[in-house]
Parts: C-alpha cells; structure tokens; sequence
C-alpha cells in the first residue's frame, strides 16, 4: 500500500462520500498486488433466515483469493435454500459454481428471504443441471483435492456430521473448516453500549449439538469463530453506501435486506450483525481475526466450553472490526465477482 493510500484510508470515516473512497484505495491495492495463488472453497450456509450469509457469500463471490468450488445448502428447508443460491449465482453470471442440497430438518427460525427465492424467473436458473446431496459432494471434493479445501461452514453443521459419520477417514483430509459458531468468553449482545452477556448457547452448535460434537472430536483442523469476535454491526451509512453502487451483487444483496427487514424476525433490528461474514474475511486475511489455540468442549446442552486438554481449534475471540469492515465494504462495492476457476474440477 502507498503511503497516498494509506493515508486515505486512515482518514476515512464510515459516511457514503468516505465509503466511496475506501473503494477507489482498496481497488488501487489490489492493481498492485494480486494474490498469486486461490485457495479452493466450499461453503456450507443456511441462507435466508438471517441476512448475514448473504452478505457473507456475497462476500465469498467478490474476492479473488478464492476458487469456489461448490455452495452447499444447511438446516431447514434446504431446497428452497437452493433456490435462493441458484438464483443469486445467476443473476451474477456465476452459474458455472456447483450446488449442493443438503439434509432438510425442522426449523423453528422464519426464512426471511423466501419470496426472494420462491419468485426467481425459471429463464434466469438456465440449462437444469442434477444437484448432488451435500454429503457426496462434500466427500467427492475432498477425494478429488486431498488436503486443499477450506470449508466455510456458516450454518447448523448437520452436513458436517453426516460427511464425518459416513467417512470420517475422508473428511479428515479437509485442509481445514472455518466456521462461525459458539461461544467462549462473551454471549449475544444487542448492542456495543451493554456490558456483555456471559456464553451463551450459540444458534449453529446447539441447532445441532451431536455434528458440532462430531467436528470438534474429529481430528481435522477447525478455527472457529463464536459470539465473542463476530458481532460485528453493518450500519446503515455502510450500507447505504453499499446498496447504491447499482451492480448485480449490491442489487441482489439490498432486494435481500429489505426482505429480511420486513419479515418477522426475531432479531427485531434494522441493523445486521455480520456474523458469517467473520470466517470468510478471516479466510482472506488470517490478520484480521487472530486466533488462540483452545480446547473446546461441546456440552450436552450445545454449550461450547473452553477446558483443559490439547487443543482442538483455533478460536478468534477478537476481531480488527475497523480493518474487517474496510474489507467487506470495498469488496461489496468492487462491482465484480470472482472469476470461474481454471483447474479441473
């Protein structure tokens, strides 16, 4: 970064005008300094109750440090899950990323972003193509690329399980899952200005407690970020900076939040918490949210306790929230995805 660069950045304030600015330097950084290698993807997310895994997918699609290799659909009504991917990868030219359905369970949680997906034209999802179930296309990856995947798991781990169930040998051989989950240190506050609540149980783990228990004892190398570092706030001059660059993926991520906005929801806020968006910005810039070796228990009742033993994840129990948001934002308003990949499938 130069030192013009620098100086920008540094002066900027989270208003539409500085927005924009911090778009014109992170794009300068990226002209002189692309990444030389991507790393190979998979994400699992439950998109469409809550707005932060749009946002966080959105996230994935608008950085080239990334190969996706597939999107697989968590939790509840995965099907409609699908739909909701196919539809953003569509209208984002991005048709040529696989998807996956994953196992359909009981969700108690409103899907928020439904009509977005329900209402999508069939002409947009292009050539019909067969959808593979999330455990074979999870376990047909690893096989194809041995010790080379992250998976991004942003969602209830109920994919995870099953893949660990079926071949455990198979999975361990992931480079390792990123996921957002838990609590450790610090449980879910609404708002930085109350003194923080004690652990709480967190959504992903206690939605399904036997796949996080499943995870955490499986060998393979997991970072976890929980409650602690990822109740990071998108407000609203961000936002509307954001949603006014008019490209595809700022389109489909505002039709998205005012969806959400509009349903019932529980979460009884304008302003999104980006928790998925934690991990993926961590897969980019391992600097942003540093990390402790931990020992992490998951309890019977999806409690994720910190205890003695060796060490079993990295956990992120802070995250640079000023560095992680320039990120997110300029990404956002890049107004380009990221290209297909090369490499054999």
């Amino acid at each position: 970064m130069t030192r013009s660069v620098a100086r920008r950045v540094r002066a900027c304030v989270w208003a539409g005008a500085c927005a924009a600015a911090l778009f014109a330097a992170g794009a300068s950084v990226h002209a002189q300094g692309a990444p030389t290698a991507r790393q190979r993807v998979i994400v699992d997310t439950d998109i469409g109750d809550d707005i932060d895994d749009a946002f966080a997918l959105a996230l994935v699609l608008a950085s080239p440090e990334f190969e996706v290799l597939g999107i697989s659909t968590a939790w509840g009504d995965t099907a409609l899950r699908l739909r909701l991917v196919q539809r953003l990868l569509a209208e984002l030219g991005r048709g040529d990323i696989p998807v996956a359905r994953g196992i359909a369970t009981e969700s108690r949680t409103p899907f928020t972003q439904a009509r977005w997906a329900q209402r999508g034209s069939p002409s947009v999802a292009g050539t019909p193509r067969a959808v593979p179930s999330s455990v074979d296309f999870l376990l047909d990856s690893i096989r194809r690329h041995p010790n080379q995947i992250t998976l991004l798991a942003l969602g209830p781990l109920t994919n995870l399980g099953a893949a660990i169930q079926r071949d455990p040998a198979t999975f361990r051989q992931l480079k390792r899952v990123v996921l957002m989950g838990g609590s450790v240190r610090r449980g879910y506050s609404k708002s930085a200005f109350h003194a923080p609540r004690p652990p709480d149980k967190e959504y992903n783990i206690a939605a399904d407690i036997a796949a996080a228990q499943a995870l955490f004892g499986s060998g393979v190398s997991v970072v976890m970020m929980p409650l602690d570092s990822t109740q990071i706030r998108f407000e609203e001059a961000a936002r509307n900076a954001v949603f006014a660059q008019g490209t595809p993926l700022t389109d489909a991520l505002a039709l998205l939040y005012h969806q959400w906005l509009d349903a019932y929801q529980p979460w009884s806020s304008a302003t999104p918490t980006l928790f998925d968006v934690v991990p993926v910005a961590y897969a980019i810039d391992a600097s942003l949210c540093p990390t402790l070796a931990l020992h992490i228990d998951v309890d019977a009742d999806g409690a994720t306790r910190e205890t003695e033993g060796a060490s079993n994840a990295q956990v992120c129990l802070a995250a640079d929230e000023p560095r992680l948001l320039k990120l997110f934002v300029q990404r956002l308003m890049s107004g380009v995805t990221a290209p297909p990949a090369r490499s054999a499938r």
